[in-house]
């Protein structure tokens, strides 16, 4: 029973154990090219069987090269002539070769001369096939693939697949390794619906696997090709059958009901200057209604910059406090946490409610104040950062978790912060638009509000792109509005002065425009500066004391203060298109008329132009998004690593938006059906988890 993974094997099911042997079971791999395999992320069989080739050599035989259009891989029959080593060793080693028309040569390099003068003798004909190109004029064909007898010709595959390789992994070895793989592959039953695999044109599984290493030509390599659209699928359908049994499970653990009377949201309401958007009062009724039921909430409310995320979230904390209960408010910076505070503390003083807020800056007594508090119950919400994660913040009776920028926090914390009260409702905002094949991959196991209206009386922003060569004229500008009593942030790329970039610092734009403003008339704000320092200048920006705040990105998200109605974006061309987006969206909170200045180095990329030109002219995040995504690719956009994005081997969230909401549907739809997932479909389905290492989800079923 040597190269099983043991650990799994009392439970992975036994069909699939070849596929999870040691990969030096495989022809070819010995224990040196398997450690060097690793750095494909291929530790087993079934990591190579998922490995696809990524183009291909198509050949064509012809008589001779002549003529031939250059480079070009080609199979002639040639007549071996002599052999001409180098004076060094790493030098070529040339064979002058006849074909039926010309002469050309085969070079190799670091050659064995022994082994070439017997494979290729003088005076014999052989069959090479490789690339033609040019070299001082004369043909040649440097490491031919294949050298062989002439009746061996037809052996040779017209095209061949090509795969990633490694340092020390040749397509030689790839190709009799991925061989030797699929001898394994077994015949699984299906777990796609019969009908979307009819209507798909796809074929099974093992078809699809042995087609997808076998292509015929560049076409069978597309990603619609049915053999590879079939297999993304089945990433996908893993993928979303996961959440959906998450999902599943959470609505099966027993909730709290939390429904409140409404005594303390209608007074709210009452209060406000305007009314609710459509989008915001069919967003608070969804939480509400899910707030009312025995199940867990787990919802994702995504609102546009200025979309007026923050009265939805309030008026669902309310409805935890008109039940007696609490709720907590998390942000992921103390700058947040703190504009949160403020914005909630006028509508927290209208209907008389007790809101703290805890920070990694409160210690000792204060700290201790706090949290007795908290677990008194008198304290009914909790504005923090993540020290509300720490084990002595204790809750009376937590009934809502609201996470700000979910992005930002890992899902670790997301369920740890679920677990600080009996069962607690969780909700998600962000305000960063996601593409839809991004949001089902990250929030497939969420339900999902969207805020697309913006509150009335607001008026579009201003966007203009200025170069860098009329900055002058931006500070003429920036003089007269002050002088009109208006606010403006200044945002710079970096900190301080770098020798490598040559983007000018927020520290030295902070100087200059002091210099040209006064003293008294610009603050500064970064991330490495103490937090009393950057409350002191936050909070004499907020009160029109300072009338220019010159930041870093540190004011991306939540920063709210409505009478700043410019904002100038310095080297705008280097910031990603969300971010710029969101950026913006720190003016325009009012109905006064704001205006964001695009400060940019000419000559423009291709991408930046095209960036900037977006941002110009739409507000609408989702298109901002979309087009973001479009250029960047999903990894790039969130940043892998901390977004929880999954990876995928075949499947491509860029490009199969419309496969992966295809397998969302088909998961929750056969988990309505079969939610033990104990029908033939639904064991092939369990199959399918443990294929593609999804084993976890399986507790779900059977502990759920």
């Amino acid at each position: 029973m040597d190269g099983f993974d043991r650990g799994a094997m009392s439970t992975r099911p036994e069909i699939l154990f070849p596929l999870f042997r040691d990969l030096t079971a495989l022809e070819g791999v010995g224990p040196k090219t398997a450690s060097q395999m690793v750095t494909l992320a291929i530790e087993r069989p079934r990591d190579l069987i998922f490995t696809l080739p990524h183009s291909g050599i198509a050949r064509r035989i012809v008589a001779s090269v002549k003529d031939v259009l250059v480079p070009q891989a080609l199979i002639v029959e040639i007549t071996v002539g002599e052999h001409s080593s180098s004076k060094t060793k790493a030098g070529p080693y040339r064979i002058n070769v006849k074909d039926a028309q010309t002469s050309f040569r085969l070079v190799f390099f670091h050659a064995n001369a022994d082994y070439l003068k017997k494979t290729l003798p003088t005076g014999e004909r052989r069959v090479v096939s490789g690339k033609v190109e040019l070299y001082d004029g004369i043909p040649q064909m440097v490491h031919p693939d294949h050298i062989l007898q002439p009746f061996q010709v037809d052996t040779i595959p017209k095209f061949e697949p090509v795969y990633p390789l490694t340092a020390g992994v040749t397509q030689k070895t790839m190709f009799k390794a991925s061989k030797s793989a699929l001898e394994l592959v077994p015949q699984l039953p299906e777990w796609i619906d019969p009908a979307e695999k009819a209507r798909s044109d796809w074929p099974d599984w093992h078809v699809a696997v042995a087609a997808a290493h076998d292509p015929k030509s560049l076409h069978n390599i597309q990603p619609n090709d049915p053999s590879r659209s079939r297999l993304a699928y089945d990433e996908f359908m893993a993928h979303q059958l996961t959440l959906a049994l998450a999902r599943q499970n959470l609505r099966k653990s027993k909730g709290v009901i939390t429904s409140g009377d409404g005594h303390l949201r209608s007074k709210i309401l009452s209060q406000l200057p305007y009314s609710c958007t459509e989008a915001q009062n069919r967003a608070v009724s969804e939480i509400s209604s899910d707030m009312a039921k025995s199940t867990r909430m787990n919802r994702l409310l995504q609102g546009d910059v200025g979309s007026g995320k923050t009265l939805v979230a309030f008026l669902a904390i309310l409805i935890s406090v008109e039940s007696k209960g609490q709720a907590v408010f998390m942000a992921p910076t103390e700058i947040l946490a703190r504009q949160h505070l403020e914005s909630l503390r006028p509508l927290v003083d209208a209907v008389g409610v007790t809101m703290s807020i805890l920070t990694g800056r409160d210690k000792g007594t204060e700290r201790k104040q706090k949290l007795a508090a908290l677990a008194s119950g008198k304290t009914n919400i909790l504005i923090g950062t993540h020290a509300v994660f720490q084990n002595d913040v204790v809750f009376l009776d937590l009934r809502l978790a609201i996470i700000d920028e979910q992005h930002r926090f890992g899902v670790r914390q997301r369920l740890k912060l679920g677990q600080k009260g009996k069962a607690v409702d969780v909700l998600v905002m962000t305000a960063t638009p996601i593409p839809r094949s991004m949001a089902l991959a990250q929030y497939g196991d969420m339900d999902v509000s969207v805020l697309d209206e913006k509150p009335p009386g607001r008026k579009p922003i201003k966007t203009v792109m200025v170069t860098t060569q009329r900055l002058s004229e931006v500070i003429d500008h920036l003089r007269n509005a002050v002088e009109q009593g208006k606010q403006a942030f200044w945002v710079c790329p970096i900190i301080e002065e770098s020798e490598v970039l040559d983007y000018t610092s927020a520290e030295d734009r902070f100087k200059s425009l002091r210099a040209a403003f006064g003293e008294n008339v610009v603050d500064l704000v970064h991330g490495q500066m103490h937090t009393t320092e950057k409350d002191r200048a936050m909070a004499r920006f907020e009160a029109g004391a300072s009338k220019i705040l010159v930041a870093t990105t540190v004011i991306e998200v939540g920063v709210d203060i409505p009478n700043a109605s410019i904002i100038v974006i310095e080297r705008a061309e280097i910031f990603g298109l969300a971010q710029l987006h969101q950026l913006r969206g720190r003016v325009g909170r009012s109905s006064t008329q704001s205006t964001c200045l695009l400060l940019y180095q000419a000559p423009l990329s291709d991408s930046g132009r095209r960036r900037l030109g977006v941002l110009r002219d739409t507000e609408d995040g989702f298109v901002i998004s979309q087009t973001d995504l479009d250029m960047r690719g999903s990894g790039d956009l969130i940043g892998t690593a901390q977004s929880g994005l999954p990876r995928f081997r075949i499947a491509d969230l860029d490009s199969m938006p419309d496969l992966m909401a295809k397998a969302q549907s088909d998961a929750r739809a056969l988990l309505t059906r079969d939610p033990d997932l104990s029908t033939d479909r639904g064991k092939a389905a369990r199959l399918l988890l443990w294929l593609m290492e999804q084993e976890k989800s399986i507790r779900f079923i059977t502990v759920g």
